[in-house]
């Protein structure tokens, strides 16, 4: 569908559909859109996002996906078993492999419109678990992603880089929260403004801190998993939404801080506010080192990025096939 952008409603005249919940933008791109604040992604936003690649640097930001610690972070998302075999007859002549137990969201990954539910509200626009989680359907799945493609402009908020330079640095190993007046300051820092449908990615520096942990390090972390990330809450979801960016991605296990207060909406599961309010996906664990070194060398914090979400039928959630152009 077409969007006017300055026609969309703020954050304090959500929601527009009788009966939805308060802060949703259910109905605001069409009672049965499935895909949410990617409609902010126009031919003409895409077209304006190829023209910032000046100088053919290419940075993938995808982690390998056994990149995760043996004990897994989130006891279900173990590393894929990956098996290669001679499919030759054993002439040695032809290879093929499997991957065993692959979850698609254990490394680098996409949340989709499928990953969560509000218990009280259900999914994403108002769908409903007998509309969505039943064999056969297809709603919400993350093949909408993958059959619409993802092309727009990015954007890298160094919140760590930001942090540590002006000597605050970013606690890696509590919990710690970013509030909306640290991404503003650090968004000023670097020059940088933030455009409706633009791919807001942040770097807290934590991915790079858990991977050069020592294997007895990880496995502790897994029983008392902690990571920074957003401060959820009001003032965090009216600054997203009112700045209408596309989705937000990170470089740790979740946007918000990590773990969230349930019964504390100040610091509570932001993914209700933003995968089911808004109909907004969100990328974690994404590789975002090489790229904020290069972004802090030419000081040019805005690119073009691409995503290639795994056509799953029905699907959950992707590895993102995401890269950054500048």
């Amino acid at each position: 569908m077409s969007i006017d952008v300055a026609k969309l409603p703020s954050f304090s005249e959500l929601p527009v559909r009788a009966g939805a919940p308060a802060g949703s933008a259910w109905g605001v791109f069409g009672d049965e859109d499935e895909l949410g604040t990617w409609n902010l992604v126009t031919p003409e936003k895409t077209a304006a996002a190829a023209a910032l690649v000046k100088k053919g640097s290419v940075f993938s930001l995808n982690l390998p996906l056994d990149a995760m610690p043996s004990r897994p972070l989130f006891w279900f998302r173990g590393n894929p078993r990956h098996t290669i075999f001679d499919c030759s007859g054993g002439a040695r002549a032809s290879y093929d492999e499997y991957l065993d137990g692959f979850c698609p969201q254990s490394s680098s990954q996409w949340d989709g419109h499928r990953h969560v539910a509000h218990p009280a509200f259900g999914f994403y626009n108002g769908f409903k678990h007998e509309d969505v989680i039943r064999e056969g359907s297809t709603k919400l799945g993350i093949q909408n992603l993958a059959n619409r493609g993802i092309a727009t402009r990015g954007v890298l908020l160094d919140v760590g880089r930001f942090l540590e330079k002006d000597g605050r640095s970013l606690d890696l190993v509590g919990g710690a929260t970013i509030d909306v007046a640290t991404l503003e300051a650090c968004r000023k820092a670097q020059g940088v403004e933030i455009e409706p449908g633009d791919l807001l990615l942040f770097r807290t520096g934590w991915l790079a801190w858990l991977l050069a942990q020592p294997e007895a390090k990880k496995v502790e972390m897994a029983e008392h998993l902690l990571a920074p990330g957003l401060l959820a809450g009001t003032e965090m979801a009216a600054y997203l939404w009112d700045n209408h960016i596309a989705a937000i991605a990170t470089d740790t296990i979740a946007v918000e801080s990590w773990p969230p207060e349930f019964a504390n909406p100040e610091r509570g599961f932001f993914h209700f506010q933003l995968i089911v309010y808004f109909g907004m996906n969100l990328g974690e664990l994404w590789r975002l080192d090489a790229l904020a070194e290069d972004c802090a060398a030419d000081g040019v914090y805005e690119f073009m990025v691409t995503s290639a979400p795994l056509n799953i039928t029905g699907g959950v959630g992707s590895p993102p096939n995401a890269l950054a152009l500048k």
